[in-house]
């Protein structure tokens, strides 16, 4: 496994990871979430993502379980949890970023998951109804107490994470290191260009990608329909259905075209499409999902893939996929 540091920080953090998004809790039974965990763990995957919206708190329930049962050393693996959504729990501050709910979220994320500390902590969303003062200190505090370790946002603009920096730094605060964006062939922009200011700044930006395979969309699954079993059957996620079947119909056209590359390179589409998201050196991990362990041994493959995508195939993959926008 290839490690890489988690933007400046000094953390280390497997290029490949597991997420627990979709299927821990809710998709798949709680064995086979123990299969897919011990076989990222073996395939050295040292980041196991999580957080309290995932099934409800559930997903993170299952992973704590794990975890507890696996006994594995601490410093072996990182774990985080994300705030924002809230659990089964919906009143008024069940959610969002206040100091109330960010201290709660996190102390049912260390119950949740049987740890005492989260090595990351993520805003999963910007939360307009709360100053962002009050989000940063309430992160500060719980750093400061030690029950996390490095904290982060998900799915924030640059200017919004720019916001809190400039709130740490004028307040000493512990500042935002890392942030979890999507990311895959065919979304781009926020990654490699919005984010750009970021990266070499300081305190420096990790990343912590979802989405390498857009939805499904780049393991080629969907070329001629939704597959009975395929997690855009889930109760729920009639939305992520919708927006792969219908409104990334154009984008649904030009896999084929991305899979003959694969095929050219004696690889899959999947393992492409990860190793893509790899070769971009400000990603720091790419968070897979799996439903089955066959699924997630095809994907970690990916680092073997990883030195073949030579500038002229980059330069192909761009041509059908669709460069960054300028």
């Amino acid at each position: 496994m290839l490690h890489r540091r988690l933007g400046q920080t000094g953390l280390q953090v497997s290029a490949l990871s597991f997420g627990a998004w979709v299927t821990f809790g809710n998709q798949i039974a709680d064995d086979t979430a123990r299969t897919l965990l011990h076989a990222a763990y073996d395939g050295g995957v040292n980041f196991f993502d999580n957080a309290e919206g995932y099934a409800d708190g559930r997903a993170e329930l299952v992973m704590g379980r794990i975890l507890h049962d696996a006994r594995w050393p601490r410093a072996s693996y990182l774990v985080s949890s994300k705030v924002f959504f809230g659990d089964d729990y919906k009143g008024p501050n069940g959610r969002g970023l206040s100091r109330k709910h960010v201290t709660e979220a996190c102390h049912a994320a260390l119950r949740r998951l049987q740890v005492e500390h989260l090595d990351l902590f993520f805003c999963h969303r910007p939360d307009p109804t709360t100053p962002v003062a009050e989000t940063c200190r309430a992160m500060h505090d719980l750093i400061a107490q030690g029950k996390v370790l490095y904290w982060g946002t998900s799915e924030w603009s640059a200017a919004e994470i720019q916001a809190a920096r400039e709130v740490c730094a004028r307040h000493n605060l512990h500042a935002p290191v890392v942030e979890q964006p999507q990311y895959n062939l065919f979304h781009r922009e926020r990654v490699e260009r919005e984010y750009a200011p970021l990266y070499d700044a300081e305190p420096g930006l990790g990343t912590t990608i979802w989405s390498p395979l857009a939805s499904g969309l780049l393991t080629g699954k969907y070329n001629a329909g939704v597959p009975a079993d395929s997690r855009l059957t889930v109760k729920g996620l009639e939305w992520l259905r919708d927006r792969v079947t219908t409104d990334q119909a154009d984008k649904l056209a030009r896999v084929p075209a991305l899979a003959a590359i694969a095929a050219e390179l004696d690889t899959t589409l999947p393992r492409l499409a990860v190793a893509w998201c790899l070769a971009n050196p400000r990603v720091s991990t790419v968070i897979l999902g799996a439903s089955r362990p066959e699924q997630l041994r095809e994907n970690l493959g990916a680092l073997d893939v990883l030195p073949r995508l030579t500038p002229e195939v980059l330069a192909r993959l761009d041509a059908i996929a669709g460069p960054v926008a300028t």
